[in-house]
């Protein structure tokens, strides 16, 4: 697969209250905006971007709060999605658009599915990748969060359980940041074995202690050795506790969604939407059956539920020609 260059896509920032953000842009037309997830940036899109700017739409992939060249900050409860839902409203101010499409990944989707809900003149669609509408571990279940977290680590490692305490995961991946990606991401891929953390106890151990070593060294079809090194470099421009900021509140803040938008949980999704997952995604094998018929109730104008062969979690990325169509397919229905 050629890799896309960063260099073909505009560049654009936008001053959004103490904070800065980055996104990057390509086409014109109808606004799709694309949220990215952990570990991610806007180059996680970077096969989507010219697929829908060649298909007449304006895509748009953002470096979210806590990401890439966005502003980190530290605070969790800056990761809310109330604050993260007034950076995508912005954009679209800054575009002058009525309503766009959203199309999100991981915490991404997430956002996604909130934002859905709650500002239905502004979302006209929602794609959501990876993960679906009420998976009780993503925020979506009837118990607090961290209190699901609790009980699984009570049986194994968990890492939301172990990104729930501030400065700990910093500690640990301070200075091992190329590592934690490269085994990250072969974790989360169709070749990864994420779940093998099932072997290890929660107390003692670190994230990096149950990451394998991938079994085969960069590049891989999906992400070359320069790809890689975008995503080391983005991450690592601001160092330190910031490095992966973004990430580690997404899952220490969960806990404050839950309460602040307990009443939302079950409130139909009022738009089209599109369920996309890799076949061999861990996030998913992490999902009850009883999700998907939860999901089919909370999404009533669900235009279709795909999993694609050859993906894991990074389905849009490891296999981005699916991903495309499905997502063509899915606008070009609207």
């Amino acid at each position: 697969m050629t890799a896309v260059s960063a260099a073909v896509f505009k560049h654009h920032s936008l001053e959004q209250g103490e904070l800065t953000l980055h996104w990057v842009s390509a086409g014109e037309g109808p606004l799709v905006l694309l949220a990215h997830g952990f570990p991610g940036l806007w180059y996680s899109w970077r096969h989507q971007l010219p697929a829908l700017a060649g298909a007449g739409y304006q895509a748009v992939a953002l470096d979210m709060r806590g990401y890439g060249a966005s502003s980190r900050p530290l605070d969790t409860a800056a990761y809310r999605f109330d604050r993260q839902a007034a950076d995508l409203l912005a954009v679209l101010d800054h575009y002058g658009a009525d309503s766009a499409v959203l199309v999100g990944h991981d915490f991404g989707a997430n956002l996604a599915w909130h934002m859905g809900v709650h500002y239905p003149d502004r979302i006209a669609a929602v794609a959501a990748l990876a993960s679906p509408r009420g998976m009780p571990l993503a925020g979506g279940g009837d118990v607090l969060p961290s209190t699901q977290f609790a009980a699984v680590a009570e049986q194994h490692f968990f890492h939301m359980h172990y990104f729930q305490q501030p400065g700990v995961a910093e500690a640990d991946l301070e200075g091992n940041e190329e590592t934690f990606l490269r085994r990250l991401f072969w974790a989360l891929s169709s070749d990864g074995h994420l779940l093998d953390w099932q072997n290890y106890p929660s107390e003692g151990t670190r994230y990096l202690d149950v990451l394998a070593e991938p079994v085969t060294p960069l590049p891989w079809p999906w992400l070359s050795e320069s790809e890689f090194q975008y995503y080391l470099t983005s991450y690592l421009a601001q160092p330190g506790p910031a490095v992966f900021a973004g990430g580690l509140n997404a899952y220490r803040v969960m806990d404050a969604n839950w309460i602040a938008f307990r009443e939302s949980l079950h409130q139909p999704l009022p738009c089209p939407a599109l369920f996309l997952a890799g076949e061999n995604d861990p996030v998913i094998k992490l999902c009850p059956p009883e999700v998907w018929e939860r999901q089919r109730g909370l999404v009533p104008d669900l235009r279709a539920d795909l999993r694609v062969a050859g993906a894991g979690h990074f389905v849009q990325q490891e296999q981005p020609m699916a991903t495309n169509r499905a997502l063509l397919e899915f606008l070009a229905g609207l």
